[in-house]
């Protein structure tokens, strides 16, 4: 199977890259990155030349309507991750989440349809369907984003299903909760605290810190995605959840802990135009259906990631 993924020389999409060509079945699968490497991608996530050919790196915006049919034309298969991705960046300007989230998805569709793609795998976000005070949002739910981000990325959910709809084309969207891990970009919450306490500086807790996400790490994501593009069904939605949810306070508890700090370096701030209280995704449907269930506990998975930014510090501190 050849397929192509959409920024994947991000966080995780160079995770994705990493599972699909780690299972030892190089010999019948090649992956294609395409990243336009803005700030969020990295060309040293990627793995290194060693998996030969197995692996090309394409540097190029997903709104190129040339080059995204040049590449669509040549793979079975799509995971599409190329996303403007940080809520704070939308609300400052709102502008290019708008232009690469839809724009963006509609030329990779379009062009998926011209060459009939087998399989479409859209990534997307838990954000789309809104806060929610109690329970779990099922996949069944209308969506009701509160940010320009999320409302780019359910904008993009509903076209990636209308192709599915109008043109048959084979398309699974997944929405995920909150990723963490080693090599995600440090404008992201636990990524930005860690690496603000190991440099022995404060960090910034929005509100009361009572904004309340559920975890899921990042190799949990990419297993999950991996048995949405083998064995999902098409013009199907599927939540992703890691089964930890935790409000912003405590988790920053669980990282000045990790970096061996205290609440002195935390600063309170005043919280950030219309958050979202809490989040929560019911993902018995992957359960049930397709066998998902996360494989690393939060304690481990934060444990290798704040090890991970100690031990790398070339990555991170520019």
């Amino acid at each position: 199977m050849r397929i192509l993924v959409t920024g994947g020389a991000g966080f995780i999409g160079s995770h994705l890259v990493d599972s699909l060509l780690a299972e030892g079945t190089s010999t019948h699968r090649t992956v294609t990155v395409l990243d336009a490497f803005t700030y969020a991608g990295n060309p040293a996530n990627l793995p290194s030349s060693a998996t030969g050919s197995c692996l090309d790196v394409v540097e190029g915006d997903i709104r190129d309507a040339h080059l995204v049919d040049a590449l669509m034309r040549d793979h079975d298969a799509v995971v599409h991750l190329a996303a403007e991705s940080h809520v704070d960046r939308s609300i400052a300007d709102g502008g290019e989440f708008a232009s690469t989230n839809l724009l963006g998805t509609q030329t990779l569709l379009e062009a998926a349809v011209r060459h009939g793609v087998e399989r479409f795998v859209h990534v997307s976000t838990d954000e789309v369907y809104g806060s929610i005070p109690h329970g779990a949002w099922s996949e069944e739910e209308p969506l009701a984003p509160n940010s320009p981000y999320s409302a780019s990325k359910a904008g993009s959910d509903l076209l990636a299903l209308a192709y599915h709809r109008t043109h048959g084309l084979d398309v699974r969207v997944t929405r995920c909760s909150n990723n963490y891990g080693p090599r995600q970009h440090p404008e992201k919450l636990i990524p930005l605290f860690t690496t603000r306490l190991l440099r022995g500086e404060t960090v910034p807790l929005y509100g009361d810190g009572g904004n309340v996400r559920d975890w899921l790490h990042v190799a949990d994501h990419c297993h999950a995605l991996q048995l949405v593009l083998e064995s999902g069904e098409p013009g199907r939605v599927y939540n992703i959840g890691g089964g930890t949810e935790l409000t912003n306070r405590e988790l920053t508890a669980r990282l000045l802990d990790a970096c061996g700090a205290d609440w002195d370096r935390v600063t309170p701030v005043p919280d950030r135009k219309g958050h979202d209280r809490r989040y929560c995704v019911d993902w018995s449907r992957i359960h049930e259906e397709l066998g998902y269930t996360p494989r690393h506990s939060f304690a481990e998975g934060l444990a290798t990631t704040v090890a991970w930014y100690r031990d790398n510090p070339g990555r991170w501190a520019r």
